[in-house]
Order: structure tokens, then C-alpha cells, then sequence
């Protein structure tokens, strides 16, 4: 697009990047969507930092041979797996060289955030591959966690769900633990004869440990059924899910006011009733304050309403933005 004088005006890029794929946009300032590309997942904890910093160059690239070069009056990257300062450090260190490099950079929990909220007081847990949270108050305090699974302090996600279950499974065919569905369900999902196949493929790496996150759909299908082992499983995530929220809300000294808790990420974007319902009856117990937001958007929609923020977009740039891209849907667990 030129201006008046024949000028090329500038365009802003966002990026979100989670543990089963990357979304990268590039809006005109009055928020119209100039250019969209996917690709694969960006998590550095999945494929390493320097891949991730080529293939989000890479998703970028492909913006800008769509629109033309362009001046960006701003660029937001957020990724899963930028959990601690020395991440971010290392990300910066590994686009030195790229056109974009003074991006503002951070986890992609900020992106969901923001596709949920704009209040100053929020919290938001992200529930796909992995689980996580941030809290921020208007006053710029923020709580965030590492988020490196059980040596933080975690569970949850896909692949957790998915490791426990195999794990049940197991042990209900080797007579150590109860009877569950996921003993036939799980290898069937990978093409395999038995939970001892499975096994065996995942120790000598023929099976890549981060699959079993294809398991979880087939946990929350099995917990539907009445499979009393994959309704525990279900209900373990619920209660990690809101004991994110609430310890964010206490460490924030919000438990006492009216703040959005926005909810996001696959494995709550399924909008299985056991799951959620859990997750509405604990945090009312527990945050009777709390207003539950879920994003049915998907968080480049945050990322995309931040770099225009950060490049000073109107409000009505803001709706446009929200109008083109509410629509389009997270990768969800069925």
C-alpha cells in the first residue's frame, strides 16, 4: 500500500509460535491483514534455538515476499519456550543478523493474554502441548514460571496426558494397575499391535517421546465413555489448571477483585464439559472473583493487537484487527 505522496507505508508483524505450530501476520496499521503464513512448531525446547530463529526468519520472509518490501513500525514474537531470561537472551543473540531483530520478544502466554483481555489486572493459562501461566497487575508486577515440566513443578498438557495415560495403560496390562480403554486406544493411534510395542518403540527412539502428546485427544474421549482411569486424568488437569490461576492471584494480590482468568491452548480449546466443568467448580470454590475467559481465537490474534498497540494503531485499527483474525481457530485437540 502507498500513501498520498506515492510513499510506502509501513506494516507491523506479529508472531505466535506454541508446541504444535507457528502463526505469523503482517497488518496495515489501520489493522487490515496484508499477509498470513503458518509453519510447524517454533518451541525451542522442541527443536532448538537456532531452528527456531530460522524458522521464524523464515515465516517473516514469507510475509514480506507477499506484501513487498515494506518498513515494519513494529514486530511482536511470541514464543513457547521462552520461559527464562537466558531463553529470551539466546533468541536475541540467534536473530542478531535478521532485518527484524529489535523485536519485541517474549512467551507466547502474553500473546493468549491478550487475545482474552485488555485489563491491566489479568491471568491466563495456556493448556496445549505443555501447561503454563502469567499473571500481570496495572501497577507492571508480573508472575510468570519456568515451565520446564516436572523439574519446575509442572503437569499437564497433551504430553503429559499423553505419558500418563500410557502409563495406566501399562500397567493395566501387566496386572499392576486398573482396567482402562487406553490399553486398545493408544496403540492404535500410532499404527502399533499393543501397549508393548508402543514401549518398545519409544525406547529405542523410533517413536519420538513429544508424539505422545497425540494422546490426549484419546484420553479425553475415553474419560467421556466413563473410563474411570482417563476421568482422573481429566480431573488432575483441572485442578493443575486452576491451581496456576489461583497461586497467580494470590502472588498478584488479586483473589479479592473481579479479574479475567483467560483460558487457552488445545487441550482447553477441545471444550470437553468434564474438563472445564472441573475447572469452573474449583476456581469459583477457590476465586469466587475470578471471571473465566476462554479464547476461541487463536493467540496471534494477542500478538497482532500488541504490535499495533506498540506501533500506536487507533482503536478502530484495533477492531479491524480483531474482525480479520477472531475467526481464525487455534489448533484444537477433537
Amino acid at each position: 500500500m502507498s500513501g498520498a505522496q506515492g510513499e510506502v507505508s509501513p506494516i507491523v508483524i506479529a508472531v505466535d509460535g506454541g508446541g504444535s505450530k507457528t502463526d505469523a501476520v503482517a497488518l496495515e496499521l489501520d489493522g487490515t491483514v496484508a499477509a498470513t503464513a503458518r509453519g510447524a512448531t517454533s518451541s525451542p525446547h522442541l527443536i532448538g534455538m537456532a531452528a527456531t530463529a530460522a524458522l521464524v526468519d523464515e515465516l517473516i520472509e514469507r510475509l514480506l515476499a507477499e506484501t513487498g518490501p515494506r518498513p515494519i513500525a513494529a514486530a511482536n514474537i511470541y514464543l513457547s519456550g521462552l520461559d527464562l531470561p537466558a531463553e529470551e537472551a539466546e533468541f536475541r543473540a540467534g536473530i542478531a543478523g535478521y532485518a527484524w531483530s529489535d523485536a519485541v520478544v517474549d512467551n507466547d502466554l502474553f500473546a493468549l493474554l491478550r487475545a482474552g483481555t485488555s485489563e491491566p489486572d489479568a491471568v491466563a493459562v495456556v493448556c496445549g502441548t505443555g501447561i503454563n501461566c502469567v499473571g500481570v497487575r496495572s501497577d507492571g508486577a508480573v508472575v510468570r514460571y519456568p515451565s520446564l515440566g516436572m523439574t519446575s513443578g509442572d503437569w499437564g498438557g497433551g504430553w503429559h496426558l499423553g505419558e500418563q495415560a500410557l502409563w495406566h495403560a501399562a500397567r493395566a496390562v501387566d496386572g499392576r494397575g486398573s482396567a482402562t480403554s487406553l490399553v486398545e486406544a493408544i496403540p492404535s493411534i500410532f499404527g502399533l499391535d499393543g501397549i508393548p510395542a508402543v514401549i518398545e518403540a519409544l525406547h529405542f527412539g523410533r517413536l519420538p517421546s513429544s508424539d505422545l502428546s497425540r494422546v490426549a485427544p484419546a484420553v479425553l474421549a475415553a474419560s467421556r465413555t466413563g473410563d474411570l482411569v482417563a476421568q482422573e486424568l481429566v480431573d488432575r488437569q483441572a485442578e493443575e489448571i486452576v491451581v496456576f490461576a489461583v497461586t497467580t492471584l494470590r502472588r498478584l494480590g488479586l483473589l479479592g477483585r473481579e479479574v479475567p482468568v483467560v483460558l487457552g491452548g488445545g487441550v482447553i480449546g477441545s471444550r470437553d464439559e468434564r474438563l472445564l466443568s472441573g475447572v469452573e467448580r474449583r476456581l469459583s470454590a477457590r476465586a469466587p472473583h475470578a471471571r473465566i475467559r476462554l479464547v476461541t481465537a487463536a493467540p496471534i490474534l494477542g500478538a497482532a493487537l500488541l504490535a499495533l498497540e506498540a506501533a500506536g494503531a487507533s482503536a478502530e485499527a484495533l477492531e479491524t484487527a480483531t474482525s480479520s483474525l477472531q475467526d481464525r481457530r487455534p489448533a484444537v485437540v477433537q
